[in-house]
């Protein structure tokens, strides 16, 4: 079967959040990142080389379409595209408020940049935290850039949109909720546990203050040497990454 113009249409359609959120879809591309994804997420639709496909004749989709390179080029949203492209559905994951009373999870509150937010995302596979709880202004994680950017840790990661004031409202009292400031407890110092959420905050505004109100844990990165004049702050995914390896070096 020919790729035609209206499925490269639909396939390049799902750069907006507009059209991913009717057609419940969103896209991957390249082999790595695809093949991560297969077996984790319903595939409608898979774009390929005869090369892929003669490698790979177990893959399993709705439709299966062969293409030569001048049709993966015209349906790629990738400068350099790569042999194959696939449309995944959307999952739906319930948003449960017991999680963060019996394991570790992060909350982001509007972070906006996919690249951000994709390696977030990686940051938690890595760290073996598979739930991560996002206000309704947080970048969408099905954005194209941001589905790259995960490196295939969608696969083994949850994500769950809510109005993440309220999620936290509804938490068990006794649930740590961390979260950084400035004017927080040394990280190193403070005692940390393996349940409750830590919340990341907006890349240039940091926690809102409706989220600030329902933090039971204020955390500080301090910085080196202590009382010197360094940059303002960490990147809000450096940050993440320096805060989940600290919890979880405290649980070895």
């Amino acid at each position: 079967m020919m790729l035609s113009k209206n499925k490269i249409k639909y396939i390049r359609s799902l750069e907006l959040k507009k059209f991913r959120k009717e057609e419940k879809a969103f896209l991957a591309e390249g082999p790595k990142l695809v093949s991560d994804l297969l077996g984790h997420f319903t595939c409608q639709l898979l774009v390929a080389l005869p090369t892929w496909l003669a490698a790979h004749p177990e893959v399993c989709a709705e439709e299966i379409i062969e293409a030569t390179e001048e049709e993966l080029t015209r349906a790629s949203l990738l400068k350099h595209p790569q042999e194959v492209l696939a449309v995944f559905r959307i999952p739906e994951y319930p948003t449960d408020t017991t999680l963060p009373a019996q394991t570790l999870c992060l909350a982001l509150d509007d972070v906006q940049d996919p690249g951000n937010l994709g390696t977030i995302v990686r940051i938690a596979d890595w760290f073996g935290i598979h739930d991560i709880f996002c206000s309704t202004g947080t970048a969408d994680v099905y954005n194209p850039k941001c589905v790259q950017a995960t490196m295939g840790a969608l696969a083994r990661v949850r994500l769950h949109y809510c109005p993440l004031a309220d999620f936290l409202s509804l938490l068990d009292k006794d649930t740590p909720v961390f979260g950084t400031f400035l004017d927080g407890d040394n990280l190193y110092s403070q005692k940390l546990a393996d349940r409750g959420i830590i919340v990341m905050g907006n890349e240039g505004n940091g926690i809102s203050n409706e989220i600030r109100q329902r933090i039971n844990r204020r955390i500080l990165i301090p910085n080196y040497p202590a009382g010197c004049e360094t940059s303002e702050s960490l990147n809000v995914a450096v940050a993440t990454a320096v805060i989940c390896a600290e919890f979880r070096r405290r649980m070895h």
